[in-house]
């Protein structure tokens, strides 16, 4: 198949075209370079530089090249920030989908794999099913389900086919360090440790100690990022091969605290951390049910905590040994 992934030049975009490629498929990059990285675009993938927001970008791509799968990675994803600029984030999440989606009609293209977040369950508690109500507590968990339903919408009245995939906290790199997380200002957990325990950074500030959880501090569902591109690799095939239209989680099906996390980044290498306020937006639990993707697609989750946290070190130490 040949597949146009938006934002592919980003740090899970990037991941996603790396297991395309290994799973014996083409890809096809557009991304305008904001936040993303020429770095990071596969050698073999095809690369256009431009913005879905621009409808002449993605003509320029469907003209010139047939198309079986779209892969979207191209949103603003931090929640502090889209609590101040949420204007700026409905412009970028909903609007570069809609263009997108109109673009795909025109050009006759059917099939969509989106990339959702769990920011839509809101104040979740316990594990999140596909089926449980969406109540987003920010500007970035509303405008990914905005995001949600305009595909759902377009599906119905145009035809297309679409695997939605609500994802949760991603870290890791790819397992030849060749791609990772590239960025220095970073919000992350495990990157944000990481960078701590490398001296990047003077200390770790763990937001909240008084969350109705175990420790006090939030729950999350942590997953490497090769696990989570290879299951767009899955969706995608899922689509091609006649699969009905879905949303499907993809976690873990376990959590673990931010105090949990930091602990066992210290436990394999001496980290530095304190107790912070609060920030606005953050919800105390939220651990993914992938019982769906597992039915649908096989995919299981194959890295543990431990395995995301030393790949995103290893990363991490060979940027900061490049000249």
């Amino acid at each position: 198949m040949r597949v146009l992934v938006v934002g592919g030049a980003g740090y899970i975009g990037s991941h996603a075209v790396y297991e395309l490629i290994r799973d014996g498929h083409e890809a096809v990059v557009l991304d305008n370079l904001s936040s993303g990285y020429m770095d990071l675009v596969h050698p073999q993938a095809v690369f256009y530089k431009g913005d879905t927001r621009h409808a002449k970008d993605l003509d320029l791509v469907f003209d010139n090249e047939p198309i079986d799968v779209v892969m979207h990675f191209a949103a603003k994803i931090v929640v502090p920030e889209s609590m101040k600029e949420p204007l700026e984030y409905y412009h970028n999440n909903v609007e570069g989908v809609r263009v997108l989606l109109a673009a795909m009609k025109k050009h006759r293209v059917k099939n969509i794999v989106f990339s959702s977040t769990a920011a839509v369950y809101g104040e979740a508690t316990g594990i999140c099913q596909e089926e449980d109500e969406t109540k987003p507590i920010n500007p970035y968990g509303e405008t990914k389900l905005a995001c949600e339903k305009m595909i759902e919408w377009a599906s119905l009245a145009h035809g297309f086919n679409h695997v939605i995939f609500r994802y949760f906290n991603v870290a890791g790199a790819d397992a030849s360090l060749e791609i990772g997380l590239m960025k220095d200002q970073l919000t992350h957990l495990i990157p944000v440790a990481i960078q701590t325990v490398l001296g990047i950074r003077e200390k770790l500030t763990i937001y909240g100690d008084d969350y109705p959880t175990k420790d006090g501090t939030c729950i999350r569902d942590y997953i490497h990022v090769s696990d989570l591109a290879y299951a767009h690799v899955l969706g995608a095939r899922y689509l091609l091969e006649g699969g009905k239209s879905q949303t499907m989680n993809l976690g873990s099906n376990q959590g673990y605290s931010v105090l949990e996390v930091a602990q066992t980044v210290h436990q394999i290498a001496p980290l530095k951390y304190d107790i912070g306020p609060r920030r606005e937006g953050d919800p105390a639990t939220l651990i993914a049910s992938n019982d769906r993707a597992r039915q649908h697609l096989k995919w299981v989750p194959e890295h543990t905590l431990e395995d995301i946290i030393k790949s995103d070190m290893a990363f991490r130490e060979k940027l900061n040994r490049k000249p």
